[in-house]
């Protein structure tokens, strides 16, 4: 499951609900369905009939949620997708997720330890590398990120073990 966002309030009175959106067009996230949601450890399935952005935010109508009552107990919602609902990626993109769990190896062939999660940081996405200790490695491909090994589980790194 890829978490895609979270439902963080109420959205007026006919149960719509504002979310919070990982995905890159904020408002892109109404485009997946179904939704699985994890709401205080329980899992339901619900499926977005629209989304749109509002201010700097996105809302959303859910089957099934016409009250302001109902939304409300949305409310904390992590909102996921299944990976196969991802659509497929263009030559040389990668997806994140793919990144996360892979073993990150420098040049030297230090191990640096694996790939926890990343952000973005405006000028570039970053690795969070756990490890040793963690490490925060700028993902710039043919600079710093030399190579990425999906089948093998490891990605490269042009980075100082002692950065």
């Amino acid at each position: 499951m890829i978490l895609l966002g979270m439902v963080t309030a109420t959205f007026g009175i006919k149960g719509w609900v504002k979310v919070f959106s990982h995905t890159e067009d904020r408002a892109g996230i109404g485009g997946y369905n179904p939704w699985h949601i994890k709401l205080r450890g329980e899992w339901l399935t619900v499926r977005p009939l629209e989304a749109r952005t509002q201010g700097k935010g996105v809302v959303a109508r859910l089957e099934g949620v016409d009250d302001c009552e109902t939304a409300q107990g949305l409310i904390g919602a992590e909102i996921y997708i299944r990976r196969d609902q991802l659509p497929a990626v263009q030559e040389g993109e990668i997806y994140w997720i793919d990144l996360e769990g892979l073993r990150v190896v420098n040049v030297a062939g230090d191990d640096l330890g694996v790939v926890d999660y990343l952000f973005n940081c405006g000028a570039n996405d970053v690795l969070v590398v756990k490890g040793d200790r963690e490490r925060m490695i700028p993902y710039v491909k043919g600079q710093v990120v030399v190579d990425i090994d999906l089948e093998g589980g490891v990605l490269t790194v042009d980075w100082d073990k002692d950065f």
